[in-house]
């Protein structure tokens, strides 16, 4: 009944719970002044609110109800009723106390005589009714109206049976926020707090007892709670991997409240638990980005990113939107990943108020007569070319589309480049370029290869298809780095799917490693680097130490509340299984071609010193790679890339999946038409 009473007043248009404080006020200020008369006079007196006291009872509310709403008491919101709104009562009883007070003493005879104390009585009784009653009904629609009857089990409520019982780690303000959203929304039961914080322990805080952590499983035995949920938004990703490493062996889910950035944007509620960020199982302290930087090729310019709606591109385009662009151009081939993306940075512009120009463009990297248009139309400045197929075992068995677009694809970018005089050129790549075993990795390195050919080019570039020479004023950098965590094909959400299906978890090989960044992190790198470029570096991200993919399976299965199942645990809920590598797959990556890598001004940035083709004797390359690929012969494509591509060590025979039968094919015109310069 009480729950029905409560969302019917929620329930109530503004104007109708206004108008409800304001009689409900009414009420209380008659009840303090006749308690004030008691007080003073006692029961024995006669006290006549419709007789001789009449005026008194009627000028008190037309003196206080205008003060109230001139200082705000009806603009708060009862839910979230704080410090100021007390400070507000306080004020506003206050003055309507001296408003009457003068009104009494300085202005007319009164019928009859009004005692002194009288005053002072009607003063604190009103605070207390009037505030007090606010007080009660914020702990009411809070839900914290229970707190008190869970202390006793004769009459606790049986609201809370059934629902999952949860211990809050942090007490402080994320916590008590926390601990009030989860009782209004009774969509889980916090039993108790848990704190670093030694004087708090075995304290209450919020009707719950503060436990220490080193007492945690004491907690579970005498509240039995199901799951933790971190409220330290505000902690170093270091001191959350400490917390998490502690909580990996209980037999409790583990889930964690948004980070602060999050929470302060207003994207999410304190109360919108979510699952433990597997980089704070993995990662380290993000290095502050250097502004100066990330705005160097982007503040009032003209940007383009290619590959737009992918994980990278995607994120890069969040980052080039806050250092304040002129423009900002979207191309992606796919209409619904550009859709995504467009959308989501229309709500950025709108909600931050700001003024960017944004252009979504649907199109490929491989029209090379688009991009110059592109280009040229927009008067491009600088360009983030994150536009790749990455899909190790897709790219093995489909080597003619995965060379065309991460190789050719770059070319038709970079010429249209230099040709449209783009002062700025980043091209996103990936550890896999380093002594790749796979086609995919061979043609990013290409990609590097090209970049590096084309920026130590002395002297002016002839263009075959407008037989005009062109001076090369781009400047072009590469940046590498590892797997990210969250992006399209990454293991984090397939392993998180096959969890929640019930297992097994599949990892290709016990000792698989690779090196993993947040998609954030890396995309403020790839601009920072990009920003130090001369041309023709390649820069490559401090990546940390690679991880095990089984160890990050086994503290996936845990942190989601799970056991492993295995010889020494039979009985575990999850299985991992091995199912061997895929199809080009190494098991370690590796970011250095050579030992020779200097650094740079930003300590997480290395720049490497790798050997490199002329241009000419690349253009040759190019040219011979386009005749192999025309031709489906994909074992002379093969030879050619070990001679070219430095430690390229195929696990097996290249054959391309459209043309595995070498049967006769059509005309792929759209390869006899790439220009080379």
């Amino acid at each position: 009944m009480l729950d029905s009473l409560r969302s019917a007043l929620l329930g109530l248009p503004r104007h109708r719970k206004r108008l409800l404080q304001v009689v409900t006020d009414v009420m209380l200020i008659w009840l303090a002044l006749w308690g004030a008369f008691v007080l003073r006079l006692g029961f024995d007196s006669r006290i006549d609110p419709f007789g001789d006291h009449f005026w008194l009872f009627a000028i008190a509310p037309l003196v206080s109800i205008p003060i109230f709403i001139r200082l705000g008491m009806y603009r708060a919101v009862m839910r979230y009723f704080g410090n100021d709104a007390l400070l507000a009562i306080f004020k506003a009883v206050t003055l309507s106390v001296l408003v009457l007070t003068l009104l009494l003493y300085l202005y007319g005879h009164t019928p009859v005589i009004v005692p002194r104390s009288l005053i002072f009585n009607y003063w604190w009784l009103s605070l207390m009714l009037i505030g007090g009653l606010r007080l009660a009904m914020r702990q009411y629609f809070m839900g914290d109206w229970y707190v008190a009857s869970q202390q006793f089990p004769f009459i606790a409520s049986r609201q809370d049976e059934g629902l999952r019982k949860v211990a809050i780690y942090g007490a402080g303000r994320a916590g008590n926020q926390l601990v009030a959203a989860l009782r209004s929304g009774r969509s889980m039961r916090p039993v108790a707090f848990i704190d670093d914080d030694p004087g708090l322990a075995y304290r209450m805080i919020s009707g719950l007892v503060v436990y220490k952590p080193a007492h945690i499983l004491r907690m579970i035995e005498r509240t039995g709670a199901q799951e933790i949920l971190l409220a330290i938004p505000s902690a170093s990703r270091a001191r959350r991997r400490e917390i998490l490493e502690m909580l990996e062996g209980l037999p409790l889910r583990v889930r964690t409240v948004p980070d602060l950035s999050a929470l302060a944007s207003g994207r999410v509620r304190v109360d919108e638990v979510q699952d433990v960020d597997i980089a704070d199982l993995l990662g380290r302290d993000v290095v502050p980005p250097r502004t100066d930087l990330l705005e160097r090729c982007i503040r009032g310019r003209v940007v383009m990113v290619t590959g737009a709606g992918g994980s990278i591109g995607s994120e890069l385009c969040r980052q080039i939107l806050a250092a304040g662009p002129k423009t900002l151009l979207l191309l992606d081939q796919s209409e619904f990943n550009l859709y995504s993306i467009h959308a989501d940075l229309v709500q950025r512009i709108e909600c931050e108020g700001l003024a960017v120009q944004l252009v979504p463009i649907l199109g490929t990297v491989r029209s090379g007569k688009r991009m110059y248009d592109l280009i040229r139309t927009w008067q491009v400045n600088t360009i983030y070319h994150a536009a790749a197929y990455k899909h190790v075992p897709i790219v093995e068995h489909n080597v003619a589309e995965g060379m065309l677009n991460n190789v050719m694809g770059t070319l038709q970018v970079a010429q249209a480049a230099i040709r449209g005089g783009v002062d700025n050129f980043v091209l996103v790549s990936t550890d896999k370029a380093v002594r790749p075993t796979n086609v995919m990795g061979c043609s990013k390195r290409l990609a590097e290869m090209l970049l590096q050919a084309l920026s130590h080019e002395p002297a002016p570039v002839l263009f075959q298809d407008d037989g005009l020479c062109h001076v090369n004023k781009t400047r072009f950098a590469v940046v590498r780095f590892g797997n990210v965590l969250g992006s399209s094909g990454s293991v984090i959400p397939l392993f998180r799917e096959q969890i929640f299906r019930g297992g097994p978890v599949t990892v290709t090989h016990p000792d698989i490693t690779r090196y993993f960044m947040t998609i954030p992190e890396a995309a403020q790198l790839v601009i920072q680097a990009g920003a130090m470029g001369q041309g023709g570096e390649v820069f490559v991200l401090d990546m940390g130490r690679p991880v095990r993919i089984v160890d990050l399976a086994e503290r996936m299965i845990r942190f989601y509340g799970f056991s492993v199942r295995s010889e020494r645990n039979p009985h575990g809920d999850i299985a991992i299984e091995f199912i061997g590598l895929r199809p080009g797959e190494k098991l370690f990556e590796e970011l250095l071609i050579g030992d020779n890598v200097g650094t740079t001004e930003h300590p997480m940035i290395m720049r490497a010193r790798e050997a490199h083709l002329p241009w000419e004797a690349f253009k040759a390359v190019l040219a011979r790679v386009l005749e192999l690929l025309e031709a489906d012969d994909y074992p002379a494509l093969r030879q050619l890339l070990k001679e070219t591509v430095d430690g390229y060590q195929p696990q097996g025979e290249i054959a391309d999946w459209l043309h595995r039968d070498r049967g006769e094919k059509a005309a792929q015109s759209e390869k006899a038409r790439l220009p080379i310069l």
